[in-house]
């Protein structure tokens, strides 16, 4: 006697070109999205960092200060600081990047041996408070980031609207999480770049990174968009350009003011700031791992449990990654690795390419081999000759991230009518640093099509 005939699979929701372009190219819930609109005002994204505070001390040659930003763009903002306090470039640290149009709040440490803690005014930004430290702010130094997120424009009625929130919701708990993608903010939402900027410098062309970052625009663009870099690529006049870029854009007038004075490209790319300079090569190395995922989803292999090749990360006591050496998966080992995912003291990961990334194997291996083929690259241009404090050895990430235990204020989706007749959802929860609100957020929107 047969069985039940098996369930059809839904028609697979394809990601919109945006997505695609920051290699997110696929939705992991196969359930409708609801659409809507995030950032329709900056109130609707705020985020909070969970710090990790330095030990205060009183004789402490750092300052450690918290602050609220609303709306500005965190390289921007650092470099106000710089001025505004007479730092040299490079001196102030920090934890991990926030988001632009948002209202956010996070820990910064200044070098400041002179008496006394500093003050500032700064539009847009709120010094929240300040102590001495022994010990500065480092990247990667903190737990988290806490949100509240509105989600605005949603059409359907209340009836439909809300199961379909939660049938989404359940779409990621049956798979233990949502893809650890990283999001558009990493790669420049208004004009999505630094990737390929740093697969320039990744392939040793110093030359064609500054060209990107002075002159790259979106295709579509309207007419007369940003029309001074348009006239830059065409001319490659320095003075010119000096007098059209608005004194907004900071960095790009750096690199012109650089390349006036009759420095090469290397030189006036090293006047920029160095996180600004590293974020290039992690952009490249996150859209390569976006990639990889998305080619990882659509072969069929899991995301949530390992299969020989692939390498599984331990996690600290805290349950968070503790940098710990991954461990590889192969036939012999498979089921002691299953258990140690499926008990969560363990998570599947996958490269962010660097020059001591291991040699893959199985499956996962030829996906990834692939790939470097594709991009014309190798592990060994992490090494980055010309500009070797950029270099990188890479590491691991989780491929999934676990979905918070509440996503909703109360535990429970529920729409509230808003002024046009649309619907406004709001989204609290708290991540582990390194996971992204945005890539949470697109499986429940899901703004392509099938």
């Amino acid at each position: 006697m047969s069985g039940p005939e098996p369930r059809p699979l839904p028609p697979r929701i394809e990601p919109p070109d945006q997505d695609r372009a920051c290699g997110m190219e696929f939705y992991l819930s196969p359930s409708p999205g609801v659409g809507g609109r995030l950032r329709d005002e900056v109130e609707d994204f705020q985020v909070d960092e969970i710090s990790r505070y330095p030990m205060p001390d009183a004789s402490g040659r750092y300052v450690v200060v918290r602050i609220r930003a609303l709306d500005v763009e965190q390289n921007t903002l650092i470099a106000r600081m710089t001025r505004a306090l007479g730092l040299p470039p490079g001196s102030i640290g920090y934890a991990g990047t926030k988001d632009r149009r948002a209202i956010t709040t996070q820990l910064f440490s200044l070098p400041w041996p002179q008496p006394g803690l500093p003050s500032f005014e700064l539009s847009g930004v709120t010094l929240l408070e300040a102590y001495r430290a022994r010990d500065p702010v480092t990247l990667g130094a903190l737990y988290g980031n806490r949100f509240r997120l509105r989600l605005r424009g949603l059409r359907e009625e209340t009836g439909a609207l809300e199961p379909r929130l939660q049938a989404i919701e359940g779409d990621l708990r049956a798979h233990g999480g949502f893809p650890n993608l990283f999001g558009p903010q990493r790669f420049g939402e208004a004009r999505p770049m630094t990737h390929w900027v740093g697969k320039a410098l990744v392939r040793g062309s110093v030359e064609e990174a500054v060209e990107t970052y002075l002159s790259w625009l979106p295709a579509g663009s309207p007419s007369g968009s940003e029309s001074f870099r348009a006239a830059y690529q065409e001319t490659h006049d320095t003075s010119a350009a000096l007098r059209a870029f608005p004194p907004a854009f900071t960095f790009e007038r750096i690199l012109l003011e650089k390349l006036e004075r009759g420095r090469d490209a290397v030189g006036a790319f090293r006047a920029l700031p160095r996180g600004l300079r590293t974020l290039f090569v992690h952009a490249y190395q996150s859209f390569l791992f976006n990639r990889l995922l998305s080619r990882r989803f659509r072969a069929g292999l899991p995301l949530h449990r390992p299969v020989p090749g692939d390498r599984v990360q331990r996690l600290a006591a805290d349950g968070l990654d503790a940098g710990f050496p991954t461990l590889p998966v192969t036939a012999d080992n498979l089921a002691e690795m299953e258990r140690f995912v499926s008990s969560g003291r363990s998570r599947v990961a996958g490269p962010l390419v660097g020059t001591d990334t291991p040699e893959p194997s199985g499956e996962p291996g030829e996906i990834f081999e692939r790939l470097l083929e594709e991009e014309g690259i190798s592990r060994a241009d992490f090494r980055l000759p010309r500009t070797p404090d950029l270099r990188s050895k890479g590491t691991f990430r989780a491929l999934l991230a676990p979905l918070p235990l509440v996503l909703f204020p109360g535990g429970q989706a529920r729409t509230q009518p808003g002024p046009d007749g649309t619907r406004t959802v709001e989204m609290t929860f708290a991540l582990e640093k390194g996971e992204y609100a945005t890539v949470l957020l697109r499986e429940f929107q899901k703004l392509g099509g099938i």
